[in-house]
């Protein structure tokens, strides 16, 4: 393949987004959108790409870092061939052909990139326009040809005569251009349009004036190419792009009930023979999901390793925690942030955990918090269990032993530590540590009265 060099255009605010984050960096499972134009440039085998940034550009230049790429500002913003000029400098001693790329187009694929490189090249090109023919092509520009099929001009919508408006075939928004040839039209170009900007359409004018052909790359698929303007093509592509993935797991031996209700981010990797029901979300590219797990619907994970045979049950909302081995969670469950859950464990229904390992069997059923705490294997946790880990400053740790029963509606007040094989009473208040075998109770004696028809209880004093 010839040598090739990127530009990709991520300057603008994207005012049509109406926010407050530029457009390349709303993500897209999990992802900022440019950071998959970014992969189909690098899979098609170009390994030189500039950024041209603009608007917050050094939040840009932070979110890309680990990106290998160069970064070029373009201040003002004064259309997309002053964009593309600003470029100049990162390949000022490139002697290539440059594919020109908007960081907006995050459908774009590898394959249709390298397929536009190798017609550039298979046709001696010197400039190649990728378009596409589409039945309502309002908004793009139009693509004139003339009659040899070769791109006489490109005029945008609003600079469009009413006849050159009907032209269906429409300019896609990706070039590729030998450089000397790029950066020698690109000093020609003049702002004497609507917008008072300098167009890089218009460098196809100036190829022409020239005497240089311009060759039409034509896609099937215009949505490869297809930008993101408003949060409604955001959400359109985030579907395309949820679908996709989906699809990459299935084939690899997952099992999605209903792809079309199952959000799954980038990057996540989930074992053979899992089950995923519907209406889960799965964030976080370091999301980890073993093999034979079960993810009930309605689901939330984020940043979790789940391994293998794990059950997670209607409801669950799990961040930045360990599953291990067999364990269960939910139903109605909630794994707050270092969480560590042993093998075959079980974490009821309306039980939360934050900051706390369970070791291997143990079990906390029902409607119970545990927070800041180690718990050993084979320990029971009654219902309606809380460690008060919280003294109004500071947290504090509650340790439980091994094989230790606690029964329910007991409260650990931390810092304390209950020994291996230990017994607590049910309803008890737990304030200093209890030894090995031991049982331990705080309960007020019970007492029982008398009560007569209509009347109160009879107090002793």
């Amino acid at each position: 393949m010839m040598d090739c060099a990127a530009i990709v255009l991520a300057a603008g605010k994207g005012t049509r987004m109406k926010s407050s984050l530029c457009k390349v960096l709303h993500e897209i499972a999990g992802r900022p959108m440019i950071s998959y134009v970014l992969d189909s440039a690098k899979d098609a085998g170009i390994e030189k790409i500039c950024v041209v940034v603009g608007h917050q550009a050094d939040r840009v230049r932070e979110i890309l870092a680990d990106q290998n790429v160069s970064f070029e500002l373009q201040e003002p913003q004064l259309g997309t061939g002053h964009a593309v000029e600003s470029a100049r400098k990162s390949l000022k001693d490139y002697q290539g052909h440059v594919l020109i790329l908007c960081g907006d187009i995050p459908l774009v694929r590898s394959s249709t990139l390298r397929s536009m490189i190798d017609f550039h090249e298979s046709n001696g090109s010197r400039l190649t326009v990728m378009t596409a023919t589409v039945e309502s092509p309002y908004g793009y520009g139009r693509i004139l040809k003339s009659e040899t099929g070769l791109i006489k001009s490109i005029v945008e919508e609003r600079d469009a005569s009413e006849l050159e408006r009907r032209t269906k075939e429409i300019n896609a928004g990706v070039y590729l251009v030998e450089s000397s040839l790029l950066f020698k039209l690109l000093t020609r170009l003049r702002p004497n349009n609507s917008q008072g900007e300098y167009y890089l359409t218009d460098i196809v004018t100036e190829a022409n004036n020239d005497g240089i052909p311009v060759y039409a790359y034509s896609i099937t698929d215009f949505s490869e190419a297809s930008g993101i303007n408003s949060r409604a093509d955001l959400a359109y592509v985030s579907k395309r792009t949820f679908e996709a993935l989906a699809r990459d797991h299935m084939l690899a031996g997952v099992t999605i009930i209903d792809p079309g209700t199952t959000y799954i981010d980038w990057g996540v990797r989930i074992g053979l023979d899992t089950v995923i029901w519907p209406g889960v979300v799965i964030t976080g590219s370091s999301t980890i999901i073993g093999e034979r797990c079960s993810i009930e619907p309605h689901v939330f994970i984020s940043s979790c390793q789940i391994l293998d045979e794990a059950k997670i049950l209607l409801g669950s909302r799990l961040n930045q925690t360990l599953v291990s081995e067999g364990a269960s969670v939910g139903p109605m469950a909630h794994l707050r942030p270092d969480a560590r859950i042993g093998k075959k464990c079980k974490i009821g229904n309306f039980v939360e955990v934050k900051k706390t390992s369970l070791g291997d069997g143990s079990k906390a059923s029902h409607l119970t918090y545990l927070g800041d705490s180690e718990i050993g294997a084979n320990v029971n946790i009654g219902c309606g269990t809380i460690t008060c880990n919280y003294d109004g400053r500071n947290k504090h740790k509650t340790t439980i032993g091994d094989n230790s029963f606690v029964g329910s509606d007991v409260q650990f007040v931390a810092p304390v530590t209950i020994g291996q094989g230990c017994v607590i009473g049910a309803g008890s208040t737990i304030t200093k540590d209890v030894p090995d075998g031991s049982l331990a109770v705080t309960r007020a004696k019970q007492k029982v009265y008398p009560l007569r028809l209509g009347q109160g209880p009879k107090i002793e004093k």
